[in-house]
């Protein structure tokens, strides 16, 4: 038998959210629960297991498994320290093995742990010694040398809005059982692109990015093509290392490596301008939202709760009342003394309340609204990619035309099933805000009528230009002008 030893180390990072990611925030699984935790799911470390497991010689070695169900702000120091330190430590308490199958998201930071996945993939090299590892990453992965060199292939997602994940998984696990077989050697080259890309032409089934998510997978499908990527980073987590990369894994073809990740490298250089998101202005997009029939979609991606934002923003709220729009709207915001205040009142009172701003204090301030408490409930639900969200409690409040799912802590305001499971169906609403920049269309898309990509300030603004960068790469696109890469000259 061939012991594979599997570990999971996903976590998203906002930089620029003003609160703390801490180890309780963390989903924390060990040993044999970490499969059973996840085998169901449509994750990357799922498609680990359905693979790894068809083989009756292979013994998979579960150690340790932490994530967050939501994105934040950076790792608290000795949080961090904590997180790798346990994980580490599991892989030591059951080395040796044979090879090593990870699960990373890849845009992880911490207040003094710059590179998390970088240490822990390094880490791990250190304790197996020279055996196969593979790891299954988010195209939004930020990418270091550290982690190149730990790794033998990095196996990245190829949709976007994300669904392939535990297709990803199975794919970094054939990878890794092929190079466990010693049919193959893998030769990777990572060529690095200064650019920061965000927008609808990031969409793979109908953006321009998915030529090239098309090239990576055409390489893959070849003869010597073991794994292609083209990465494009969070652009919220902002580390030295933050970057777009294109990763090329060969057939023992370094060569052949370089050049196709310099033709992916020089694609997305060429096609920059299409990675530069189109905003609407609040005003014209209440206004359209108003004169839409049926139902409008927001897509709040500046206080996105899936990219690393507090979720606290009420931005869009103040312009619905502003602009007075008039039909049913559906409105999430994380206000933990709103939802104190709610519990206090009870289901069926009204109080008001200064809503908003109660975590990004510099960018949102408070708005005060008269407030109808309709429900109560502990926040747990299911997502639509099986995760469980582990409670916090939550009020569904009215205010006129108004819905507000209020949450004491950051949820993902992604798929449809976050208000279903407090008995509101968006389908049932004129408009409805979802915090993400592009997730939420695999779930909103065909019972739209319209979608909107809102410019309000926030955390994780798509206008770049207005977040203080001080870490990434530079100069940069879009954040600089004049910026020419080096193989463009080579080009």
């Amino acid at each position: 038998m061939k012991r594979v030893l599997l570990a999971k180390f996903n976590h998203e990072v906002g930089s620029f959210n003003p609160q703390r990611t801490y180890y309780d925030d963390f989903t924390i699984h060990r040993g044999a629960d970490l499969l059973d935790a996840t085998r169901s799911s449509n994750s990357t470390l799922a498609g680990n297991i359905e693979i790894l497991e068809a083989r009756p010689d292979i013994e998979l070695v579960p150690t340790y498994g932490a994530w967050c169900n939501t994105t934040g702000g950076l790792v608290a120091g000795p949080d961090m320290e904590r997180l790798i330190g346990e994980l580490l430590a599991a892989v030591e308490a059951h080395a040796p093995v044979d090879a090593v199958c990870l699960s990373l998201h890849g845009a992880m930071a911490g207040e003094t742990e710059i590179d998390p996945e970088g240490r822990v993939a390094s880490g791990i090299r250190q304790i197996v010694g020279d055996v196969p590892i593979v790891a299954a990453m988010d195209l939004h992965a930020v990418i270091s040398q550290r982690l190149v060199d730990a790794a033998d292939a990095l196996v990245f997602l190829h949709t976007y809005p994300h669904t392939d994940m535990r297709d990803t998984g199975q794919r970094a696990a054939r990878l890794l059982l092929r190079q466990l077989d010693g049919e193959v050697k893998p030769t990777t080259a990572r060529v690095s692109i200064p650019l920061l890309a965000r927008g609808d032409e990031l969409i793979t089934a109908s953006g321009r990015f998915g030529e090239a998510i098309r090239r990576c997978q055409e390489i893959e499908a070849s003869i010597g093509g073991l794994a292609a990527g083209v990465i494009i980073g969070n652009p919220f987590t902002d580390v030295p290392d933050l970057q777009s990369n294109a990763i090329v894994t060969t057939d023992d073809d370094p060569a052949q490596a370089q050049e196709l990740a310099l033709e992916l490298a020089r694609f997305m250089w060429e096609n920059r301008p299409y990675w530069i998101p189109k905003l609407t202005p609040l005003e014209q997009a209440v206004r359209l939202a108003e004169e839409t029939e049926g139902l409008t979609v927001f897509s709040d991606a500046a206080d996105s709760t899936a990219s690393g934002a507090s979720g606290d923003s009420n931005a869009i709220l103040k312009g619905l009342l502003q602009y007075n729009y008039s039909k049913r709207a559906l409105i999430p915001i994380v206000d933990a003394p709103a939802v104190e205040a709610a519990y206090r009142t009870g289901v069926g009172g009204q109080f008001t309340w200064p809503l908003g701003g109660t975590l990004d204090s510099e960018r949102f301030a408070p708005m005060e609204l008269p407030l109808y408490v309709k429900s109560l409930s502990d926040g747990a639900f299911t997502t639509e990619f099986g995760y469980v969200v582990p409670p916090s409690r939550t009020a569904i409040l009215t205010s006129g035309n108004l819905t507000l799912l209020v949450t004491q802590e950051a949820a993902p305001i992604v798929g449809r099933k976050v208000y279903q499971s407090q008995g509101h169906d968006p389908a049932d609403y004129d408009l409805v805000v979802c915090k993400s920049p592009n997730g939420f269309r695999t779930h909103y898309q065909a019972i739209a009528a319209r979608i909107v990509a809102v410019d309000v300030p926030g955390s994780t603004s798509a206008n770049l230009k207005t977040l203080p960068y001080q870490h990434c790469v530079r100069p940069i696109f879009p954040l600089d002008d004049g910026v020419v890469p080096p193989f463009a000259e080579a080009g």
